[in-house]
């Protein structure tokens, strides 16, 4: 008896096989979705060197808050190798610092800080890594959760009002000017933060522009978690203010589509944050931004705070005279 041509064996197979998925329903598996952070890396401003003098992470210390009754916060103080008390420096301050700090993360702004300051791409500042809020029963964020089922950061970082700005302002600001010889010009004051924590950044610059004038934003929530999404229009409602802004944000943030599939258009982080660049640049802002593949997180942003960084405070002194010796060295550590 004669086998069966090969190929036929194959088409029978194949019928087969499709006629069990039929019966039983079974569907092949879909197709991994894309990573859209794969192409996100820390780089080398992020990285610690060796020769480059490393700043001193002080605290933590804790602000009791009157604009938020029976709330406290944790903050930690940057202070870099080349701090001179004789000489005023800026000032820089980051929501959800425990992120921010964290050197096993994708920001490690100490890192940052202590290359950029060494280059001379950024002036000597004093820099504040400030928690949320939280009753002395709550827990304190961490990088794996950063509070919002358990802290105050909800109220602080979404909300319009000028209530978080008095607490870096009136209760945090009068604490490090006693400590350090901060400049009081808001030209060299800094703030900004991630998600949550961006939209309060610049919460804090928009109510107190004569305190703050230049705002970090990393996937900002400008969208209707209590009213952001109306930014935009308070922007281009309002009298310009002298406030310099970096956006960031990424085409797979999170994109307002519900459990049920519906979309709500003022939930829409990436759409928000275009919309609010638009109404910035309409009105004349200094406004830079930059839009990746990235979803909601820091995969993107941190990578990149040091161009941002360096943006923000591109305007720093500098001298061009070619005999002077002090410009053209590394920032050295001061002497103690």
């Amino acid at each position: 008896m004669k086998s069966a041509p090969s190929h036929l064996v194959i088409v029978i197979l194949l019928l087969a096989a499709d006629s069990v998925l039929v019966v039983t329903g079974v569907q092949p598996p879909p197709p991994p979705a894309p990573d859209y952070n794969a192409y996100y890396q820390t780089g080398p401003d992020s990285l610690h060197h060796d020769g480059v003098p490393t700043g001193e992470m002080r605290g933590p210390f804790v602000l009791p808050s009157q604009a938020y009754p029976g709330t406290q916060h944790t903050y930690w103080v940057y202070v870099p190798a080349q701090y001179d008390p004789a000489v005023t420096a800026g000032v820089m301050v980051f929501q959800d610092g425990q992120a921010f700090k964290d050197m096993d993360g994708v920001v490690r702004a100490p890192n940052v800080l202590d290359n950029l300051i060494y280059r001379r791409e950024i002036p000597v500042m004093i820099t504040v890594f400030i928690n949320p809020g939280r009753t002395l029963e709550q827990p304190e964020p961490t990088p794996a959760d950063w509070g919002d089922r358990s802290t105050n950061r909800p109220t602080e970082y979404n909300s319009l009002d000028d209530r978080y700005a008095r607490v870096i302002v009136d209760e945090l600001m009068p604490v490090l000017y006693k400590e350090y010889n901060i400049s009081k010009d808001p030209d060299r004051h800094g703030i900004g933060g991630a998600s949550s924590g961006a939209i309060a950044a610049f919460t804090v610059a928009w109510q107190r522009p004569n305190d703050f004038r230049k705002v970090l934003s990393i996937v900002g929530s400008f969208v209707n978690l209590r009213g952001g999404d109306a930014y935009a229009d308070i922007v281009r409602e309002s009298e310009k203010k002298p406030i310099r802004i970096f956006l960031q944000d990424g085409r797979n943030d999170n994109r307002g589509v519900g459990r049920e599939g519906g979309y709500d258009q003022r939930r829409d982080w990436f759409y928000q944050n275009v919309r609010l660049m638009r109404a910035l640049t309409d009105k004349g802002y200094d406004v830079s931004y930059t839009w990746g593949m990235n979803t909601h997180g820091q995969r993107m942003g941190g990578p990149i705070l040091p161009e941002m960084m360096r943006w923000l405070w591109r305007d720093h002194p500098v001298s061009t005279d070619v005999n002077d010796t002090v410009e053209r060295s590394f920032n050295e550590a001061k002497k103690k």
